[in-house]
């Protein structure tokens, strides 16, 4: 305590209090001078930068261009206070130089906040773009951050130990194990994400599958480290970027680039209703207008053959004859050749699988030409509903395993017989 009693009477005694009244006024209008730029500075800067971007983008810039408003108005005020201290005559040169060292650390952190803040507007900028849902720069944005970031510390530490900023980069190799350590997610992630950009494998709105990670659902960022999926459920899933990298998932977009959306549904028949159509059926199928043609010309085509080979009209076996449930199948490709919804330059397949124990599955593939969800869904259900009607008419029935009812019918009949 005596110690510091004698360095402060000291200390005291030898400064010049002439300088040191004019040093304080000269810090007092540098400080006032300060909070003039940063008041008005702050205001101009927001004004110009709105007017300059809504020519371009909108008609405020929102909270980011307040933000970097606010952060440069701080950072000149700062360089403003640095200078005043520069140029003080201040009677104690340590004095000085320990009040330039605080302002130019201050300084330093100011610059590297306003650094943040140009990123963040020329980001949002960057997200008004056509090319910005396919090439996402978050993930370079907040890789710029962290270096920048990384070299303030450095050159902090720098400043405070007195030291040269390449001194202590050079002694950052002994600790570049630990370095890839801590920032493992990071590399992986930012290695993950140049990959994504550079094959498009990934592209904000795409619409991908990860069941692993539980996603289904739009991607609606894509960061350093991770994917964010809003899920159909509305819940959202964060996926690690070099996850998308190393495993596999299914993205949609081929499908929403294409115009069409596929369609591929079965309808099992029943076997024990497959049977040949006699001429009282064929009369009766040709007047349904989708297939009546089909049954003239291949009714022509049938009689020239079975003449052709004196074929045995008797049997409904002998030569050629037309059955009901091919006679259904053209009229399911009728009906879909002559539906709107139905995207006629894709893949179009009506055709038999193999008969199981289920019947006999009369597979559709087509592609819609509406790929909006719930569009889709109602043309799929329309089709479905008219063809599941429309069966019985070909003397066809749709396989069924049998429910309760079907066992009450029929002890309902054993007990009446």
């Amino acid at each position: 305590m005596e110690k510091l009693s004698a360095y402060f009477s000291s200390w005291m005694r030898e400064i010049d209090w002439t300088l040191f009244v004019i040093s304080l006024g000269w810090v007092t209008l540098g400080l006032v001078l300060a909070a003039g730029v940063y008041a008005l500075g702050r205001r101009l800067i927001y004004q110009a930068l709105s007017r300059v971007l809504a020519l371009f983008f909108a008609d405020h810039i929102g909270p980011e261009g307040r933000r970097l408003a606010a952060r440069l108005a701080l950072f000149l005020s700062f360089c403003v206070i640095y200078s005043t201290f520069a140029h003080v005559p201040l009677g104690m040169a340590s004095l000085r130089d320990l009040a330039e060292n605080i302002v130019g650390l201050v300084l330093v952190v100011s610059a590297v906040a306003t650094l943040f803040a140009v990123l963040d507007l020329g980001l949002k900028i960057y997200s008004f773009s056509s090319i910005a849902s396919e090439i996402p720069l978050k993930g370079v944005v907040q890789v710029v951050k962290i270096v920048a970031l990384f070299l303030a510390a450095i050159s902090l530490i720098a400043a405070i130990l007195n030291q040269s900023a390449t001194v202590l980069l050079s002694g950052l190799g002994a600790l570049s194990a630990i370095l890839i350590l801590v920032f493992r997610d990071s590399l992986m992630g930012f290695v993950g994400g140049l990959q994504l950009i550079a094959n498009r494998m990934v592209a904000t709105g795409d619409w991908i599958e990860m069941p692993k990670y539980g996603a289904d659902g739009d991607v609606i960022d894509i960061a350093l480290t991770t994917v964010k999926v809003r899920n159909w459920d509305k819940t959202i899933t964060c996926i690690p970027t070099y996850a998308l990298i190393s495993e596999s998932f299914k993205n949609w977009r081929g499908m929403q680039e294409s115009g069409g959306r596929r369609i591929k549904r079965t309808i099992n028949i029943d076997l024990s209703t497959i049977k040949f159509c006699d001429q009282q059926t064929l009369e009766r199928f040709s007047k349904i207008q989708y297939i009546a043609d089909y049954i003239q010309c291949k009714q022509d085509e049938i009689d020239s053959f079975n003449a052709a080979n004196q074929v045995d009209q008797v049997s409904l076996v002998n030569g050629r004859r037309l059955t009901n449930i091919g006679t259904f199948r053209a009229y399911v490709e009728a009906y879909l050749r002559n539906h709107s919804k139905i995207h006629q330059e894709m893949t179009f397949l009506v055709r038999h699988k193999q008969p199981g124990d289920q019947g006999l599955p009369i597979e559709i593939y087509v592609f819609s030409n509406d790929q909006v969800w719930a569009n889709y869904e109602s043309i799929q259900a329309d089709i479905f509903d008219h063809l599941i009607a429309v069966v019985p008419e070909f003397d066809l029935r749709i396989f069924q395993s049998p429910s309760g009812s079907n066992f009450q019918q029929f002890l309902g009949a054993r007990a009446e017989g």
